[in-house]
């Protein structure tokens, strides 16, 4: 960014310079125009002032930059922890699912058939 700046300031004072000469080229000695010093006092505010321009403008982007980069990552490290949660709840999931019995309806059946059909055999052998 350094080199931005010198190289524009450099270019700025050149083309402050360029039109300074064409400037006293071409006006002459008219009374109406301020004097050569005084177009190229002028010249040389404007040049500093377009500068300046530059630079807080150079600051401006480089501060949204820095914004838009912490903001990214932000929103990587909310995806990763939503990542993390998903993964876990998907791990409780696979515990809940395999930790059900359906085989112990079918064993509840059989006893509940088998205890009835005892107490039917008892009943009938009773005369």
């Amino acid at each position: 960014m350094q080199g931005f700046y010198s190289g524009t300031s450099k270019l700025v004072g050149l083309a402050g310079a360029m039109a300074l000469l064409a400037v006293v080229s071409t006006t002459g000695c008219s009374s109406n125009q301020p004097d050569p010093a005084q177009q190229a006092v002028n010249a040389a505010n404007q040049a500093d002032q377009s500068a300046s321009r530059a630079e807080a403008a150079a600051q401006k982007a480089q501060a949204a930059a820095s914004q838009a980069q912490s903001a990214a990552s932000q929103v990587q490290q909310a995806a990763s922890d939503a990542k993390a949660a998903a993964d876990r709840a998907e791990a409780i999931a696979e515990k809940t699912m395999s930790s059900a019995r359906p085989r112990r309806r079918r064993v509840m059946r059989r006893h509940h058939a088998k205890a009835a059909s005892h107490a039917k055999a008892a009943s009938s052998a009773t005369p």
